[in-house]
């Protein structure tokens, strides 16, 4: 073998890294893989993100009217709870894609591959967390155009943003649990949502408990998981009290240990 041969061996030769490494940087490749698509695919985008502008003008104009809240505006009430609506909604993408993926027998050639197991996971995971975070984006400039307003300083904000992008994330690997549990992509799509509407609508997000059966009401009082959430969201248009902040982030930290 010549000198040449010599120095591309070595240049093919992997760096000595820690295995953590490795595991975030396939990570990292596969999230990259899964937003590359987004440009190809633009109608999975543009429809995540109609959603929810549906929901804010369908309760902002037809049902905000006859909806009564107190303290604040209907239109901050309803921003907090469509913010949280639409990154637990958005990552139901995460079971949907890893469906797709597994009846493609993309995952299957990924585990030929010399890469790490949970890199599959963690990289749709990510992109997922990425997409979600410019829907909430979007979804903040829509509040805006329709009366939102803001009461919370800097700090509160990015409370707030942190909140819903680790409630996102937790979710994200709850909606992987179902989509690789499944046989096919339908039943992840089913699946995914079937659970979410009733723990959307049967909480705060949308309308005060005060009107609702009084089993909702003990419920709401002893708070429940949405209950936690809509708090966490709120931190967004005002200080709330430190038992309600430590209780968000509690739940946040306990669904991502589960």
């Amino acid at each position: 073998m010549n000198s040449s041969a010599f120095r591309t061996a070595e240049i093919l030769k992997p760096q000595a890294r820690p295995p953590l490494y490795w595991t975030f940087a396939d990570a990292l490749v596969l999230a990259r893989r899964h937003l590359i698509q987004i440009p190809r695919i633009p109608e999975e985008l543009i429809f995540a993100t109609i959603q929810p502008i549906m929901f804010v003008l369908l309760f902002r104009y037809v049902f905000g009217g006859a909806i009564a809240v107190s303290g604040t505006t209907y239109v901050n009430f309803l921003m907090a709870g469509i913010f949280v609506q639409t990154v637990i909604f958005g990552s139901t993408t995460t079971g949907i894609g890893l469906a797709t993926d597994l009846q493609r027998g993309l995952v299957d050639r990924f585990r030929s591959l010399p890469m790490a197991k949970s890199a599959v996971l963690t990289g749709r995971t990510l992109a997922d967390l990425i997409r979600n975070t410019f829907v909430v984006i979007v979804m903040w400039i829509v509040g805006l155009l329709v009366g939102f307003q803001p009461q919370g300083n800097v700090l509160f904000w990015l409370a707030a943003v942190g909140i819903l992008l680790l409630t996102s994330f937790a979710f994200s690997w709850i909606s992987a649990t179902i989509g690789l549990a499944v046989r096919s992509v339908e039943a992840a799509q089913s699946a995914g949502f079937i659970w979410l509407f009733p723990l959307t609508f049967a909480s705060s997000a949308f309308v005060p408990t005060q009107s609702m059966p009084t089993p909702r009401q003990s419920g709401r009082r002893s708070r429940g998981v949405w209950a936690s959430l809509s708090s966490s969201s709120r931190w967004q248009y005002g200080p709330m009290g430190a038992g309600r902040r430590a209780e968000a982030g509690t739940f946040v930290v306990v669904l991502h240990a589960l």
